[in-house]
């Protein structure tokens, strides 16, 4: 992954918490478990969403674990080695992972739901609020 080119434009004012926050998601490469991103459009009540769907087969609701911790939000898996049985083969691992993604101000994690080995989490985007503010400005001539 090439490294995202410094937020130190004069340009860019106040911007040292996105570049902190894209210094965090290149650190967290790791490609387990295989997860996707999709737009869910307005429906009815329900506000336009984002759902993010991460493959999980094999982990029960108690082995997972999906919590929002400082802007972000983190989902980890937890299994246990079964010490009763014994395996001729070992193809399926008992598994630990963590996968964490960074939220914008004002996301809003609405809801988890865990079905055929998918975990599905919804997300609210918020409002963009449009403000347009008048600047007065002083003269000292």
């Amino acid at each position: 992954m090439s490294r995202v080119p410094s937020l130190s434009s004069p340009f860019l004012l106040g911007f040292d918490e996105i570049e902190r926050a894209l210094d965090r998601v290149a650190k967290a490469s790791d490609g387990y478990p295989p997860y996707n991103i999709e737009r869910v459009v307005r429906d009815g009540p329900y506000p336009e969403r984002l759902r993010i769907t991460l493959a999980v087969a094999g982990f029960t609701r108690e082995q997972l674990d999906v919590t929002v911790e400082e802007s972000q939000l983190v989902i980890r898996g937890r299994q246990q080695d079964e010490k009763t049985r014994h395996y001729l083969h070992r193809g399926i691992a008992a598994r630990q992972f963590q996968r964490t993604f960074v939220l914008a101000e004002g996301m809003e994690v609405l809801g988890a739901d865990l079905k055929h080995g998918l975990l599905s989490i919804d997300l609210a985007r918020p409002e963009p609020e449009r403000v347009v503010k008048s600047i007065s400005i002083t003269d000292h001539d």
